[in-house]
This record gives C-alpha cells, sequence and structure tokens, in this order.
C-alpha cells in the first residue's frame, strides 16, 4: 500500500540556501532509492525559509528504508534538521 510523507519545514532566512541545497541533494539521492515513487521539494510562497516537502513510497517499509539511508542521516539528519526553527510531518496510506 502506497505511503506518503508530507513534511513543512522552516528555517531562518540565513539558513534558506543551506537547507535547499541539502533538500535538493537527499532528493536526487531518494528518487534512486527502490520503493520511491515520488519525492518533491517545494519553497513556501511568501514565506522566507519555508519548505514543502512530498514523498511517496511503494510502502511503509520503504520509507524506513529510506530513513537509515546514509543520505538521510548526512542530509536530514544532520545538516537540515539542526537548522530548522519548525517541523511537521504527515504520514499517510493510500486508501
Amino acid at each position: 500500500m502506497a505511503y506518503a510523507v508530507i513534511a513543512r519545514y522552516r528555517c531562518e532566512p540565513a539558513d534558506e540556501p543551506a537547507v535547499r541545497a541539502a533538500l535538493l541533494k537527499v532528493r536526487e539521492h531518494t528518487r534512486a532509492e527502490p520503493a520511491n515513487e515520488a519525492y518533491e521539494v517545494h519553497s513556501v510562497v511568501d514565506e522566507a525559509g519555508g519548505f514543502l516537502l512530498y514523498e511517496r513510497y511503494a510502502d511503509r517499509d520503504g520509507f524506513e528504508a529510506h530513513k537509515v539511508a546514509e543520505h538521510f542521516q548526512e542530509l536530514i539528519v544532520r545538516t537540515v534538521w539542526p537548522l530548522l526553527t519548525d517541523r511537521a510531518v504527515t504520514f499517510a496510506e493510500a486508501l
């Protein structure tokens, strides 16, 4: 069953270029994962430092594999998350 992740990230405007670069790098790696069906990075209109990510995986196991991948650990956990001022994540399964 398809598994979706929608993440909303906010950072200080000064950190926006670093966050943007890391998110675009992780997008490249994630799209090559076997269970990944979509990985989109959006900047939030009229909100400096705001990003919206939409991710879709073949199933929850595919997402769990994504979370332990080295590129996720390096680019998201160690690079992006420390720069965020707010993070909200929604998980959903296709009906």
